[in-house]
């Protein structure tokens, strides 16, 4: 009979048993869960399906129409011979060959000897007897013809075994059986049967922990059901197989230049990188390095792909091009899909693509939050992009000439995540440059090799070419490396060292206006600087009356508002709606499903803002979006008002402009006063600008003397702040500050002064 044998690790159980250290059989009690345990058991379990038996919950005992088909064909006779147990054997179950009859009887008897050492008396063997015989032929008769082969049959029992299953599975491990116990409630209900583990060894590993809620070998079962049934999506199983990062040393560039022999030489597998690299070893000669490592993979004649910050989203008609149905469940969507990835060229790499796709997206399927509708998305997504880039990345459709992917700087978001992910299960080079130490990414991946360098650096691209080199000196890196200590969170700000913003506007009391007015906003309260995006606290009020009806005191308290940044206003409207604007005729073009086409903007021969730095042309389009989002001018979104609106602030004057290009989020910001002295209407358009002015960082000040409703008229809630300072004055004129060419020619400010009275 067969000796138990010891494992070294979970794989001896497929080891065929002449390869087997000791030709034993492996019993073996498992009572905790781990990863390796779940990949194990669906192995085994799928071995145990094949040639085996798997048993959930108990084996019955015998029925009585089982007994008395038991009692017809044998009869009741029993003895304690291994001779009667073998021709006994023979007639009960014929298929069983002499060598594997001995082994079974043999193992029968031992049993029942050890059962009337024990004390039971010969009743109750011969009960025992027919209950092991019964149970052979109703339960284990696909094995024991099995016993003894060199492909090892397996039993998989489930849940807290009895004494009387107990003694039948170790009849059927001495006979030449393997078997696994997988005893969920832990091993004290074992023990109390075999307390000297003489029957079966409990299995022991680091970082065992409890069984998931509700794991069982049904749900096992069903998870590879429908893992089998992903399989075919793809025509069964590739020829090939990625090897991944196992075969590297930690070299990072020099890992990847590696040829193919070089990395691994059996032909079952591809041998591909996944990697991470944060950081940079040195700044001095980064760069340089990055653009030898190209030229390097390209003098390989290997295809290269090079994304610098982001994965382009799928345009609309790539997305137009991924046809969709109704579907009911994630598997009819595989199924549907996965026939949308499609590579004549080679079809062994469409199974590997096909098989990634819907790894990677059943992966994703298990995330909280996760639905069918998102789930769908992230497949049309995933198939865009494999359309995209699949002819850049294999171009010379071989398997073994594996291509390279640089993606520079953090991942984004998930969709990127996914794309990458499934990237790697290709025979593709995945390198991920994050020389910015400080850039979040939201990939992570178990397969994932990390090399983490001390040196940050900052790059915008990957150098294509050699001009495209600007190598920095070490003095350079090190004064880069004093702004970084002297203007990170220390109140200290470089000359336009931030490019994003966003407004704050103030309430205050009148009189804080002229004290506030003229200060750098990072002095005022409730500005901040969140990541990369600075918060500025604005002005944005509307002074009713003349304070003390002294109308020299009121001129000068205005003209002492007008800085070198400001910009005034003096008659309304100072837009006439029916004005020339060259932007009208183009807006249409610039607005579709409620969102700015900011390319086709910046690209349009008409586009007035293509002079002034980026980071501004988009903090414009950015707050003229923000603008229309809100809703503030009354008539958005219901009689083509929005379109009214990118007019205006497509047309800005030069002066406004000019105060936009060099406006310092983190210094003095520019100013708007607009004086309103008559009955006269402002104009829709007047608000519009003034709105946009706000949002975009001025300070804006409206002087009403007369009190009268003016710029609120065309806002749909109240969004600036109203100060009543004084009694109502009519018919005044203001005079010239100089600020706007269309004003009045200018006058001194004593000429003001002297020549107007109260």
């Amino acid at each position: 009979m067969f000796e138990h044998g010891k494992i070294q690790n979970l794989e001896d159980y497929f080891t065929k048993l002449e390869q087997r250290r000791e030709r034993g059989v492996y019993f073996y009690r498992i009572n905790g869960f781990q990863e390796e345990i779940l990949r194990f058991l669906e192995k085994y379990y799928e071995a145990a399906r094949k040639t085996g038996v798997v048993i959930e919950g108990k084996i019955p005992n015998p029925e009585e129409k089982h007994l008395s088909y038991y009692d017809e064909i044998m009869g009741r006779e029993f003895r304690m011979d291994t001779g009667f147990m073998e021709q006994s054997l023979k007639k009960w179950l014929p298929r069983m060959n002499d060598y594997q009859r001995g082994q079974v009887a043999g193992s029968i008897y031992d049993t029942l000897a050890d059962m009337r050492r024990s004390g039971k008396n010969d009743h109750m063997l011969k009960n025992a007897y027919i209950k092991f015989m019964c149970w052979l032929y109703y339960r284990f008769e696909r094995i024991v013809n099995r016993l003894g082969e060199n492909e090892v049959p397996k039993i998989l029992y489930e849940g807290t075994v009895s004494s009387y299953e107990l003694k039948l599975l170790s009849i059927l491990s001495k006979a030449g059986s393997d078997i696994v116990l997988l005893q969920y409630d832990g091993d004290r209900p074992y023990r109390a049967l075999d307390p000297s583990d003489a029957l079966s060894f409990e299995l022991e590993s680091a970082g065992m922990g409890a069984f998931p809620e509700g794991f069982c070998i049904r749900k096992l079962q069903k998870e590879l059901e429908r893992k089998w049934n992903r399989e075919r999506l793809w025509g069964g199983g590739p020829g090939v197989t990625g090897c991944t990062n196992a075969w590297m040393e930690g070299s990072g560039f020099a890992d990847l230049l590696k040829s193919g022999p070089e990395r691994g030489e059996d032909q079952r597998f591809f041998y591909n990188g996944f990697l991470r690299i944060s950081g940079v070893e040195d700044k001095v000669t980064y760069l340089n390095e990055l653009y030898q490592f190209q030229l390097a993979v390209r003098n390989q004649e290997r295809s290269l792909v090079v994304l610098e910050h982001e994965i382009p989203v799928p345009s609309s008609e790539e997305i137009r091009m991924v046809p969709r149905k109704n579907y009911s469940d994630a598997e009819q969507m595989f199924a549907d899909l996965s026939r949308e990835i499609q590579y004549t060229a080679d079809r062994e790499l469409e199974k590997l693509m096909r098989k990634a796709f819907i790894d990677i997206l059943s992966e994703e399927e298990e995330a909280p939050g996760m639905n069918l509708n998102r789930l769908v998305n992230h497949a049309v997504y995933l198939i865009c992009w494999l359309r995209r880039y699949t002819p850049g990345l294999f171009e010379s459709r071989k398997l073994q000439k594996i291509s390279c992917l640089i993606y520079l700087g953090g991942v984004k978001n998930g969709k990127e995540a996914m794309f990458l992910k499934l990237l790697s299960r290709l025979p593709v080079d995945v390198l991920i440059l994050k020389p910015d130490r400080d850039e979040v990414c939201s990939l992570a991946d178990p397969k994932l090799y990390e090399i983490n360098f001390g040196l940050s650096l900052k790059v915008e691209h990957v150098p294509k070419e050699e001009q495209d080199i600007r190598m920095g000196t070490a003095a350079y890196h090190a004064e880069r490396e004093l702004d970084e200590v002297m203007y990170q969170d220390s109140g200290l700000y470089r000359n336009q060292q931030y490019d994003r913003a966003l407004s704050v506007s103030l309430q205050t009391m009148y009189e804080e206006i002229a004290l506030l007015w003229d200060q750098e906003v990072k002095y005022r309260p409730n500005f901040a600087v969140t990541g990369s995006v600075v918060s500025i606290p604005v002005i944005f009020a509307k002074i009713s009356g003349v304070k003390d009806g002294q109308i020299n005191r009121y001129w000068s308290d205005i003209h002492a508002l007008v800085t070198a940044d400001t910009f005034v206003i003096r008659r309304a409207p100072h837009i006439d709606p029916s004005g020339h604007n060259p932007m009208k005729a183009h807006v249409t073009e610039f607005f579709k499903n409620r969102k700015l086409q900011k390319e086709k903007i910046k690209n349009h021969a008409c586009y007035p803002y293509g002079f002034l730095r980026e980071e501004m042309q988009d903090h414009i389009l950015e707050k003229l979006q923000l603008l229309i989002d809100r809703r503030i001018i009354k008539g958005t979104f219901e009689n083509g008002t929005e379109y009214t609106i990118i007019a205006v602030v497509l047309n800005l004057e030069k002066e406004i402009v000019r105060l936009l290009q060099r406006f310092d989020f983190t210094k003095k910001n520019p100013k708007l006063i607009y004086i309103h002295t008559t009955e006269q209407m402002i104009s829709m358009e007047d608000s519009i600008l003034t709105a946009f002015l706000n949002l975009a960082g001025f300070d804006v000040a409206f002087f009403v003397p007369t009190g009268y409703q003016c710029i609120e008229k065309y806002f749909n809630r109240e969004i600036m702040e109203e100060h009543q300072i004084g009694e109502y004055v009519y018919d005044l004129q203001a005079p010239s500050f100089g600020a706007h060419p269309s004003n009045h020619t200018r006058r001194s400010w004593r000429e003001i002064i002297f020549k107007r009275g109260n």
